[in-house]
Protein backbone atom coordinates (compact mmCIF):
# COMPACT_ATOMS: atom_id res chain seq x y z
CA UNK A 1 0.00 0.00 0.00
CA UNK A 2 1.39 3.38 -1.04
CA UNK A 3 1.36 6.03 1.65
CA UNK A 4 -0.24 9.23 0.38
CA UNK A 5 1.66 12.43 1.02
CA UNK A 6 0.19 14.90 3.47
CA UNK A 7 -0.98 18.29 2.27
CA UNK A 8 -0.14 21.33 4.32
CA UNK A 9 0.67 25.05 4.27
CA UNK A 10 4.15 26.54 4.39
CA UNK A 11 5.52 30.06 4.70
CA UNK A 12 8.98 31.28 3.75
CA UNK A 13 10.58 34.42 5.19
CA UNK A 14 13.33 34.97 2.61
CA UNK A 15 15.78 37.32 4.29
CA UNK A 16 18.96 39.12 3.35
CA UNK A 17 21.01 37.34 6.00
CA UNK A 18 18.84 34.37 6.99
CA UNK A 19 15.78 32.54 5.72
CA UNK A 20 13.21 30.75 7.85
CA UNK A 21 10.54 28.22 6.87
CA UNK A 22 7.44 27.40 8.91
CA UNK A 23 4.74 24.78 8.50
CA UNK A 24 1.16 24.65 9.77
CA UNK A 25 0.70 21.60 12.00
CA UNK A 26 -2.86 20.39 11.45
CA UNK A 27 -2.76 18.26 14.62
CA UNK A 28 -1.69 20.98 17.04
CA UNK A 29 -3.25 23.83 15.01
CA UNK A 30 -0.01 25.74 15.52
CA UNK A 31 2.88 26.84 13.30
CA UNK A 32 6.24 25.11 13.66
CA UNK A 33 9.67 25.96 12.32
CA UNK A 34 11.23 23.55 9.83
CA UNK A 35 14.87 22.44 9.95
CA UNK A 36 16.49 21.19 6.74
CA UNK A 37 19.59 19.01 6.98
CA UNK A 38 22.68 20.72 5.63
CA UNK A 39 20.85 23.98 4.99
CA UNK A 40 19.79 25.08 8.49
CA UNK A 41 22.19 26.16 11.21
CA UNK A 42 21.52 24.80 14.67
CA UNK A 43 22.27 27.32 17.42
CA UNK A 44 21.16 26.91 21.01
CA UNK A 45 19.58 30.37 21.33
CA UNK A 46 18.09 30.63 17.83
CA UNK A 47 15.52 28.70 15.78
CA UNK A 48 16.84 26.72 12.79
CA UNK A 49 17.76 29.52 10.37
CA UNK A 50 18.98 28.95 6.82
CA UNK A 51 21.85 31.38 6.08
CA UNK A 52 21.00 33.16 2.81
CA UNK A 53 24.24 32.06 1.16
CA UNK A 54 24.94 30.47 -2.22
CA UNK A 55 28.10 29.04 -3.72
CA UNK A 56 27.91 28.34 -7.47
CA UNK A 57 29.81 25.20 -8.45
CA UNK A 58 28.57 25.11 -12.06
CA UNK A 59 26.53 28.03 -13.40
CA UNK A 60 25.54 26.29 -16.64
CA UNK A 61 24.07 23.29 -14.84
CA UNK A 62 22.71 25.30 -11.92
CA UNK A 63 24.79 23.23 -9.49
CA UNK A 64 25.02 25.14 -6.22
CA UNK A 65 25.66 24.81 -2.49
CA UNK A 66 23.17 26.57 -0.22
CA UNK A 67 22.84 27.74 3.37
CA UNK A 68 24.86 26.37 6.29
CA UNK A 69 26.71 23.96 3.99
CA UNK A 70 28.50 26.99 2.49
CA UNK A 71 29.88 27.93 5.91
CA UNK A 72 30.64 24.36 6.92
CA UNK A 73 32.93 24.05 3.89
CA UNK A 74 34.55 27.45 4.48
CA UNK A 75 33.32 28.76 1.12
CA UNK A 76 32.16 32.06 2.63
CA UNK A 77 35.60 33.38 3.61
CA UNK A 78 37.70 32.78 0.49
CA UNK A 79 36.86 35.93 -1.56
CA UNK A 80 35.68 33.65 -4.34
CA UNK A 81 33.44 35.22 -7.04
CA UNK A 82 31.36 32.04 -6.90
CA UNK A 83 30.22 32.95 -3.37
CA UNK A 84 27.11 35.11 -2.96
CA UNK A 85 25.71 36.73 0.18
CA UNK A 86 23.18 39.57 0.63
CA UNK A 87 22.03 38.83 -2.92
CA UNK A 88 18.43 39.65 -2.00
CA UNK A 89 19.39 43.34 -1.93
CA UNK A 90 20.47 43.25 -5.56
CA UNK A 91 17.29 41.63 -6.90
CA UNK A 92 15.29 44.04 -9.04
CA UNK A 93 17.76 46.91 -8.73
CA UNK A 94 19.71 48.84 -11.36
CA UNK A 95 23.12 47.52 -10.37
CA UNK A 96 26.32 49.56 -10.55
CA UNK A 97 29.51 47.60 -10.95
CA UNK A 98 30.14 44.23 -12.52
CA UNK A 99 28.25 40.98 -12.19
CA UNK A 100 30.47 37.91 -12.22
CA UNK A 101 30.80 35.71 -15.27
CA UNK A 102 30.94 32.09 -14.20
CA UNK A 103 31.40 29.19 -16.61
CA UNK A 104 30.74 31.55 -19.52
CA UNK A 105 27.48 32.88 -18.02
CA UNK A 106 26.82 36.26 -16.42
CA UNK A 107 25.21 35.37 -13.12
CA UNK A 108 22.55 37.83 -11.92
CA UNK A 109 21.24 38.24 -8.38
CA UNK A 110 17.81 37.24 -9.65
CA UNK A 111 19.23 33.92 -10.83
CA UNK A 112 21.03 33.35 -7.52
CA UNK A 113 17.86 34.12 -5.56
CA UNK A 114 15.86 31.74 -7.73
CA UNK A 115 18.42 28.95 -7.27
CA UNK A 116 18.35 29.52 -3.51
CA UNK A 117 14.56 29.33 -3.14
CA UNK A 118 14.16 26.43 -5.54
CA UNK A 119 16.84 24.42 -3.70
CA UNK A 120 15.28 25.08 -0.30
CA UNK A 121 11.77 24.17 -1.50
CA UNK A 122 12.96 21.04 -3.31
CA UNK A 123 14.74 19.81 -0.17
CA UNK A 124 11.69 20.74 1.92
CA UNK A 125 9.47 18.54 -0.24
CA UNK A 126 11.99 15.71 -0.24
CA UNK A 127 12.51 15.66 3.54
CA UNK A 128 8.92 16.16 4.69
CA UNK A 129 7.06 14.03 2.10
CA UNK A 130 4.47 16.82 2.08
CA UNK A 131 2.50 17.91 -0.95
CA UNK A 132 2.73 21.68 -0.71
CA UNK A 133 -0.90 22.77 -0.80
CA UNK A 134 -0.27 26.43 -0.01
CA UNK A 135 2.86 28.58 0.13
CA UNK A 136 3.08 32.14 1.43
CA UNK A 137 6.13 34.24 0.55
CA UNK A 138 6.89 37.39 2.50
CA UNK A 139 8.27 40.62 0.96
CA UNK A 140 9.74 43.84 2.38
CA UNK A 141 7.22 46.66 2.67
CA UNK A 142 9.46 48.92 0.57
CA UNK A 143 10.01 46.43 -2.25
CA UNK A 144 9.68 47.82 -5.76
CA UNK A 145 7.70 46.31 -8.59
CA UNK A 146 10.77 44.63 -10.11
CA UNK A 147 11.37 42.57 -6.97
CA UNK A 148 7.74 41.48 -6.75
CA UNK A 149 7.71 40.59 -10.45
CA UNK A 150 10.80 38.46 -9.92
CA UNK A 151 9.20 36.67 -6.97
CA UNK A 152 6.03 36.14 -9.01
CA UNK A 153 8.11 34.50 -11.74
CA UNK A 154 9.81 32.21 -9.23
CA UNK A 155 6.41 31.24 -7.82
CA UNK A 156 5.06 30.29 -11.24
CA UNK A 157 7.87 27.77 -11.68
CA UNK A 158 7.29 26.06 -8.33
CA UNK A 159 5.44 22.77 -8.05
CA UNK A 160 3.03 24.30 -5.53
CA UNK A 161 -0.73 24.51 -5.97
CA UNK A 162 -1.33 27.92 -4.43
CA UNK A 163 1.16 30.74 -3.79
CA UNK A 164 0.50 34.10 -2.16
CA UNK A 165 2.55 37.11 -1.09
CA UNK A 166 2.40 39.08 2.16
CA UNK A 167 4.23 42.14 3.52
CA UNK A 168 6.80 41.18 6.15
CA UNK A 169 5.65 43.64 8.88
CA UNK A 170 2.01 42.61 8.47
CA UNK A 171 3.02 38.98 8.81
CA UNK A 172 4.98 39.85 11.94
CA UNK A 173 1.91 41.46 13.49
CA UNK A 174 -0.01 38.24 12.89
CA UNK A 175 2.90 36.23 14.32
CA UNK A 176 2.49 37.66 17.80
CA UNK A 177 -0.54 36.71 19.91
CA UNK A 178 -2.35 40.02 19.61
CA UNK A 179 -5.73 40.89 21.08
CA UNK A 180 -8.75 41.73 18.95
CA UNK A 181 -8.65 45.41 18.01
CA UNK A 182 -5.04 45.96 19.05
CA UNK A 183 -3.16 48.76 17.32
CA UNK A 184 0.38 47.47 16.72
CA UNK A 185 3.61 49.06 15.55
CA UNK A 186 5.87 46.47 13.93
CA UNK A 187 9.58 47.29 13.81
CA UNK A 188 11.00 44.78 11.33
CA UNK A 189 14.77 45.17 11.26
CA UNK A 190 16.55 42.37 9.44
CA UNK A 191 19.75 41.95 7.48
CA UNK A 192 18.76 44.16 4.55
CA UNK A 193 15.72 46.28 5.37
CA UNK A 194 14.08 48.28 8.13
CA UNK A 195 10.27 48.39 7.87
CA UNK A 196 7.86 50.13 10.24
CA UNK A 197 4.17 49.32 9.98
CA UNK A 198 1.08 50.34 11.92
CA UNK A 199 -1.39 47.45 11.87
CA UNK A 200 -4.80 46.97 13.51
CA UNK A 201 -6.07 43.43 14.02
CA UNK A 202 -9.74 42.46 13.74
CA UNK A 203 -10.18 38.84 14.75
CA UNK A 204 -13.86 38.49 14.00
CA UNK A 205 -14.85 40.10 10.74
CA UNK A 206 -14.26 39.72 7.03
CA UNK A 207 -16.03 38.32 3.97
CA UNK A 208 -13.52 36.35 1.98
CA UNK A 209 -9.84 35.41 2.20
CA UNK A 210 -7.59 37.84 0.39
CA UNK A 211 -3.92 38.54 -0.10
CA UNK A 212 -1.85 39.17 -3.18
CA UNK A 213 -2.34 35.93 -5.13
CA UNK A 214 0.62 34.88 -7.25
CA UNK A 215 -0.68 31.48 -8.30
CA UNK A 216 -3.93 29.60 -7.70
CA UNK A 217 -4.45 26.01 -8.75
CA UNK A 218 -7.63 24.28 -9.79
CA UNK A 219 -8.26 22.43 -6.54
CA UNK A 220 -11.24 23.34 -4.38
CA UNK A 221 -10.48 24.76 -0.96
CA UNK A 222 -13.97 24.85 0.48
CA UNK A 223 -12.77 24.21 4.02
CA UNK A 224 -10.89 27.54 3.96
CA UNK A 225 -13.91 29.54 2.85
CA UNK A 226 -15.99 28.01 5.63
CA UNK A 227 -13.73 29.38 8.32
CA UNK A 228 -14.49 32.51 10.27
CA UNK A 229 -12.45 35.23 8.61
CA UNK A 230 -10.20 37.71 10.36
CA UNK A 231 -8.63 40.92 9.14
CA UNK A 232 -5.38 42.80 9.57
CA UNK A 233 -5.65 46.38 8.36
CA UNK A 234 -2.38 48.15 7.52
CA UNK A 235 -2.75 51.82 8.51
CA UNK A 236 0.70 53.28 7.81
CA UNK A 237 4.05 52.12 6.50
CA UNK A 238 7.62 53.38 6.18
CA UNK A 239 10.66 51.46 5.00
CA UNK A 240 14.29 51.76 3.99
CA UNK A 241 17.11 49.54 2.73
CA UNK A 242 19.06 49.55 5.99
CA UNK A 243 19.97 46.45 7.94
CA UNK A 244 22.48 44.22 9.63
CA UNK A 245 24.49 43.79 6.42
CA UNK A 246 25.18 47.54 6.40
CA UNK A 247 26.38 47.39 10.00
CA UNK A 248 28.70 44.49 9.11
CA UNK A 249 30.16 46.62 6.28
CA UNK A 250 30.66 49.55 8.66
CA UNK A 251 32.56 47.28 11.04
CA UNK A 252 34.75 46.03 8.18
CA UNK A 253 35.51 49.66 7.29
CA UNK A 254 36.30 50.39 10.94
CA UNK A 255 38.83 47.56 11.23
CA UNK A 256 40.31 48.50 7.87
CA UNK A 257 40.85 52.07 9.06
CA UNK A 258 42.05 51.27 12.59
CA UNK A 259 44.03 48.06 12.03
CA UNK A 260 44.69 48.03 8.30
CA UNK A 261 42.76 44.79 7.84
CA UNK A 262 41.57 43.87 4.33
CA UNK A 263 37.96 44.43 3.32
CA UNK A 264 37.29 40.76 2.71
CA UNK A 265 34.59 38.15 3.20
CA UNK A 266 36.60 36.71 6.09
CA UNK A 267 36.73 40.02 7.98
CA UNK A 268 33.00 40.54 7.28
CA UNK A 269 32.23 37.16 8.82
CA UNK A 270 34.32 37.94 11.91
CA UNK A 271 32.68 41.37 12.19
CA UNK A 272 29.24 39.79 12.07
CA UNK A 273 30.20 37.47 14.93
CA UNK A 274 31.40 40.45 16.98
CA UNK A 275 28.09 42.22 16.39
CA UNK A 276 26.14 39.16 17.53
CA UNK A 277 28.27 38.81 20.67
CA UNK A 278 27.72 42.46 21.57
CA UNK A 279 23.98 41.85 21.63
CA UNK A 280 24.42 39.81 24.82
CA UNK A 281 27.69 41.02 26.36
CA UNK A 282 29.55 44.37 26.70
CA UNK A 283 32.79 43.20 25.05
CA UNK A 284 33.53 40.81 22.18
CA UNK A 285 36.56 39.30 20.49
CA UNK A 286 37.17 37.00 17.52
CA UNK A 287 40.35 35.25 16.41
CA UNK A 288 41.20 33.53 13.14
CA UNK A 289 44.22 31.41 12.23
CA UNK A 290 44.88 29.44 9.06
CA UNK A 291 47.41 26.69 9.76
CA UNK A 292 48.20 26.32 6.05
CA UNK A 293 48.85 29.95 5.12
CA UNK A 294 49.62 31.15 8.68
CA UNK A 295 47.17 33.99 8.10
CA UNK A 296 45.86 35.24 11.46
CA UNK A 297 43.58 38.00 12.73
CA UNK A 298 42.58 39.18 16.19
CA UNK A 299 39.55 41.47 16.39
CA UNK A 300 38.01 42.99 19.50
CA UNK A 301 35.28 45.55 20.11
CA UNK A 302 33.33 46.90 23.06
CA UNK A 303 29.72 48.02 23.06
CA UNK A 304 30.51 51.71 23.67
CA UNK A 305 32.82 51.88 20.62
CA UNK A 306 30.24 50.00 18.57
CA UNK A 307 27.49 52.47 19.45
CA UNK A 308 29.79 55.41 18.68
CA UNK A 309 30.40 53.90 15.25
CA UNK A 310 26.63 53.68 14.68
CA UNK A 311 26.21 57.35 15.59
CA UNK A 312 28.99 58.39 13.23
CA UNK A 313 27.17 56.60 10.40
CA UNK A 314 23.94 58.55 11.18
CA UNK A 315 22.34 55.23 12.06
CA UNK A 316 20.02 56.60 14.73
CA UNK A 317 19.11 59.65 12.64
CA UNK A 318 17.90 57.32 9.89
CA UNK A 319 15.84 55.41 12.45
CA UNK A 320 14.34 58.65 13.76
CA UNK A 321 13.41 59.77 10.24
CA UNK A 322 11.47 56.56 9.61
CA UNK A 323 9.73 56.68 12.99
CA UNK A 324 8.62 60.26 12.32
CA UNK A 325 7.27 59.20 8.92
CA UNK A 326 5.13 56.36 10.20
CA UNK A 327 3.83 58.33 13.19
CA UNK A 328 2.94 61.30 10.97
CA UNK A 329 1.03 59.02 8.63
CA UNK A 330 -0.77 57.62 11.65
CA UNK A 331 -1.75 61.11 12.81
CA UNK A 332 -3.40 61.74 9.44
CA UNK A 333 -5.84 59.01 10.51
CA UNK A 334 -6.26 60.37 14.02
CA UNK A 335 -3.75 57.98 15.63
CA UNK A 336 -1.28 59.23 18.23
CA UNK A 337 1.76 57.36 19.51
CA UNK A 338 0.01 56.90 22.87
CA UNK A 339 -2.78 54.99 21.10
CA UNK A 340 -0.41 52.19 20.09
CA UNK A 341 -1.04 49.11 22.24
CA UNK A 342 2.17 47.20 21.52
CA UNK A 343 5.45 47.55 19.66
CA UNK A 344 6.65 44.30 18.12
CA UNK A 345 10.36 43.92 17.38
CA UNK A 346 11.33 41.39 14.71
CA UNK A 347 14.50 40.61 12.77
CA UNK A 348 18.01 39.90 13.97
CA UNK A 349 19.08 43.56 14.12
CA UNK A 350 16.53 44.36 16.86
CA UNK A 351 18.66 42.28 19.24
CA UNK A 352 21.25 45.08 19.29
CA UNK A 353 20.74 46.77 22.70
CA UNK A 354 21.09 50.26 21.19
CA UNK A 355 18.18 49.57 18.86
CA UNK A 356 15.94 48.61 21.75
CA UNK A 357 17.07 51.70 23.68
CA UNK A 358 16.13 53.78 20.64
CA UNK A 359 12.62 52.29 20.60
CA UNK A 360 12.25 52.99 24.33
CA UNK A 361 12.73 56.70 23.61
CA UNK A 362 9.34 56.63 21.86
CA UNK A 363 7.35 54.03 23.82
CA UNK A 364 6.99 52.70 27.35
CA UNK A 365 9.08 49.62 27.99
CA UNK A 366 6.07 47.46 28.94
CA UNK A 367 4.61 47.95 25.45
CA UNK A 368 7.69 46.59 23.68
CA UNK A 369 7.83 42.89 22.79
CA UNK A 370 10.86 41.06 21.45
CA UNK A 371 10.19 37.41 22.33
CA UNK A 372 10.01 36.11 18.74
CA UNK A 373 12.36 38.22 16.59
CA UNK A 374 13.27 35.50 14.09
CA UNK A 375 10.08 33.45 13.74
CA UNK A 376 7.31 36.04 13.94
CA UNK A 377 7.21 36.83 10.20
CA UNK A 378 7.05 33.28 8.88
CA UNK A 379 4.69 32.14 11.64
CA UNK A 380 2.41 35.09 11.04
CA UNK A 381 2.38 34.53 7.28
CA UNK A 382 0.85 31.12 7.88
CA UNK A 383 -2.21 32.88 9.28
CA UNK A 384 -3.06 33.88 5.71
CA UNK A 385 -3.82 30.23 5.03
CA UNK A 386 -5.99 30.06 8.16
CA UNK A 387 -8.58 32.66 7.24
CA UNK A 388 -7.06 36.11 7.55
CA UNK A 389 -8.29 38.80 5.18
CA UNK A 390 -5.82 41.60 4.51
CA UNK A 391 -6.91 45.17 3.90
CA UNK A 392 -3.98 47.07 2.51
CA UNK A 393 -3.06 50.19 0.55
CA UNK A 394 -0.48 51.17 -2.03
CA UNK A 395 2.85 52.01 -0.43
CA UNK A 396 4.40 53.87 -3.38
CA UNK A 397 3.11 56.74 -5.49
CA UNK A 398 2.79 56.33 -9.26
CA UNK A 399 3.05 58.97 -11.94
CA UNK A 400 3.92 59.90 -15.52
CA UNK A 401 7.13 61.48 -16.78
CA UNK A 402 7.06 64.95 -18.32
CA UNK A 403 9.54 67.60 -19.43
CA UNK A 404 10.01 70.27 -16.76
CA UNK A 405 10.74 73.41 -18.81
CA UNK A 406 11.64 75.47 -15.75
CA UNK A 407 14.28 72.99 -14.56
CA UNK A 408 15.17 71.88 -18.09
CA UNK A 409 14.92 68.20 -17.19
CA UNK A 410 12.50 65.31 -16.96
CA UNK A 411 10.29 65.22 -13.88
CA UNK A 412 7.35 63.20 -12.60
CA UNK A 413 3.68 64.10 -12.21
CA UNK A 414 2.00 62.00 -9.52
CA UNK A 415 -1.24 60.28 -10.55
CA UNK A 416 -1.87 57.88 -7.68
CA UNK A 417 -0.64 58.84 -4.23
CA UNK A 418 0.94 56.53 -1.68
CA UNK A 419 -1.65 55.42 0.84
CA UNK A 420 -4.37 54.96 -1.78
CA UNK A 421 -6.67 52.03 -0.89
CA UNK A 422 -7.47 49.61 -3.65
CA UNK A 423 -9.52 48.88 -5.63
CA UNK A 424 -9.97 52.57 -6.36
CA UNK A 425 -13.54 53.83 -6.16
CA UNK A 426 -13.13 56.49 -8.87
CA UNK A 427 -10.66 56.67 -11.76
CA UNK A 428 -7.94 59.32 -11.92
CA UNK A 429 -8.53 61.40 -15.06
CA UNK A 430 -5.92 63.18 -17.17
CA UNK A 431 -6.52 65.10 -20.40
CA UNK A 432 -3.69 65.46 -22.93
CA UNK A 433 -3.11 67.23 -26.20
CA UNK A 434 -0.61 66.61 -28.96
CA UNK A 435 2.85 68.13 -28.44
CA UNK A 436 3.98 68.17 -32.12
CA UNK A 437 2.38 68.53 -35.54
CA UNK A 438 0.84 65.35 -36.98
CA UNK A 439 1.54 63.35 -33.83
CA UNK A 440 0.78 59.71 -34.72
CA UNK A 441 0.49 58.23 -31.23
CA UNK A 442 0.19 58.92 -27.52
CA UNK A 443 3.23 57.80 -25.53
CA UNK A 444 3.64 57.94 -21.76
CA UNK A 445 6.28 56.60 -19.39
CA UNK A 446 4.75 55.46 -16.11
CA UNK A 447 6.94 55.24 -13.03
CA UNK A 448 6.84 53.90 -9.50
CA UNK A 449 7.96 56.75 -7.25
CA UNK A 450 10.04 56.11 -4.14
CA UNK A 451 9.36 57.64 -0.74
CA UNK A 452 9.64 61.41 -0.57
CA UNK A 453 12.52 61.12 1.90
CA UNK A 454 14.73 59.69 -0.83
CA UNK A 455 15.67 56.26 -2.02
CA UNK A 456 18.56 53.84 -1.96
CA UNK A 457 21.32 53.25 -4.47
CA UNK A 458 22.80 49.74 -4.65
CA UNK A 459 26.37 49.39 -5.86
CA UNK A 460 29.65 47.48 -5.48
CA UNK A 461 32.53 48.57 -3.26
CA UNK A 462 35.24 46.13 -4.28
CA UNK A 463 33.59 42.73 -3.81
CA UNK A 464 30.99 44.03 -1.34
CA UNK A 465 27.39 44.72 -2.26
CA UNK A 466 26.46 47.90 -0.37
CA UNK A 467 23.78 50.60 -0.42
CA UNK A 468 23.77 54.37 -0.17
CA UNK A 469 20.82 56.48 0.96
CA UNK A 470 19.89 59.20 -1.53
CA UNK A 471 19.31 62.77 -0.41
CA UNK A 472 15.75 63.89 0.27
CA UNK A 473 15.69 65.80 -3.03
CA UNK A 474 16.64 62.69 -5.02
CA UNK A 475 13.36 60.81 -5.36
CA UNK A 476 14.05 57.28 -6.58
CA UNK A 477 11.95 56.09 -9.52
CA UNK A 478 11.54 52.74 -11.22
CA UNK A 479 9.85 52.95 -14.61
CA UNK A 480 7.18 50.38 -15.40
CA UNK A 481 6.91 50.65 -19.18
CA UNK A 482 10.06 52.34 -20.48
CA UNK A 483 10.79 49.99 -23.37
CA UNK A 484 10.18 49.92 -27.11
CA UNK A 485 6.48 49.35 -27.78
CA UNK A 486 5.41 49.58 -24.15
CA UNK A 487 5.46 53.38 -24.10
CA UNK A 488 2.82 53.65 -26.83
CA UNK A 489 -0.64 53.76 -25.24
CA UNK A 490 -2.72 54.42 -28.36
CA UNK A 491 -2.46 55.46 -32.02
CA UNK A 492 -4.19 58.64 -33.22
CA UNK A 493 -6.29 58.61 -36.39
CA UNK A 494 -6.28 61.29 -37.66
CA UNK A 495 -2.91 62.40 -36.25
CA UNK A 496 -2.97 64.97 -33.47
CA UNK A 497 -1.89 68.62 -33.55
CA UNK A 498 -1.05 71.05 -30.73
CA UNK A 499 -3.59 73.56 -29.50
CA UNK A 500 -6.48 71.40 -28.32
CA UNK A 501 -7.27 68.51 -26.00
CA UNK A 502 -7.09 65.22 -27.85
CA UNK A 503 -7.32 62.25 -25.45
CA UNK A 504 -8.75 61.63 -22.00
CA UNK A 505 -6.98 59.05 -19.83
CA UNK A 506 -8.67 57.28 -16.92
CA UNK A 507 -6.43 55.34 -14.52
CA UNK A 508 -7.76 52.92 -11.93
CA UNK A 509 -6.34 50.19 -9.66
CA UNK A 510 -8.24 46.90 -9.36
CA UNK A 511 -8.42 44.46 -6.47
CA UNK A 512 -5.22 42.68 -7.58
CA UNK A 513 -3.22 45.96 -7.66
CA UNK A 514 -3.30 46.05 -11.46
CA UNK A 515 -3.06 49.56 -12.88
CA UNK A 516 -5.61 49.76 -15.69
CA UNK A 517 -6.10 52.47 -18.29
CA UNK A 518 -8.96 53.63 -20.47
CA UNK A 519 -8.08 56.00 -23.35
CA UNK A 520 -10.82 58.06 -25.04
CA UNK A 521 -10.10 59.90 -28.30
CA UNK A 522 -12.02 63.16 -27.82
CA UNK A 523 -11.78 64.19 -31.49
CA UNK A 524 -12.84 60.84 -32.93
CA UNK A 525 -15.31 60.23 -30.08
CA UNK A 526 -14.20 56.65 -29.58
CA UNK A 527 -12.55 54.46 -26.95
CA UNK A 528 -9.01 53.49 -28.00
CA UNK A 529 -8.25 51.38 -24.92
CA UNK A 530 -10.82 49.99 -22.51
CA UNK A 531 -9.65 49.08 -19.00
CA UNK A 532 -6.29 47.94 -20.41
CA UNK A 533 -3.69 46.38 -18.06
CA UNK A 534 -0.63 48.64 -17.71
CA UNK A 535 1.33 47.31 -14.73
CA UNK A 536 1.01 45.63 -11.38
CA UNK A 537 1.47 48.08 -8.55
CA UNK A 538 2.96 47.87 -5.11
Amino acid sequence: MVKSAATTSYAIDFGTSNTLITRWNALTQQPETVSLSGLSQQLADNPPLIPSLVYVEDARQGKIIVGQAVRDRGLDIANDPRFFSSFKRGIGTAMQGFLPELDGITVTFEQVGQWFLQTAIAQLQAETNDSLDSLILTVPVDSFEAYRNWLSGVARDLSVERVRMLDEPTAAALGYDATDGDLLLVVDFGGGTLDLSLVRLDLGRGKKPQGFILKWGEKSFGKDSAQKMKTARVLAKAGQNLGGADIDNWLVDYFSETQGLPKSSLIARLAERLKIQLSVQPQASEAYFNDETFESYQLSLDRATFETLLKERNFFQQLDDLMVQVLQRGRLQGIEATDIDAVLLVGGTVRIPAVRTWVEQYFDREKIRCDSPFEAIARGALQLSQGFELKDFLYHSYGIRYWNRRENRHDWHSLIKAGQPYPTADPVELTLGASVENQPRIELIIGELGAETGGTEVYFDGDRLVTRSLDATETSVQTLNDSDGARTLAKLDPPGNPGRDRVKLRFRVDEQRFLRLTVEDILANQILLDNQFVAQLR
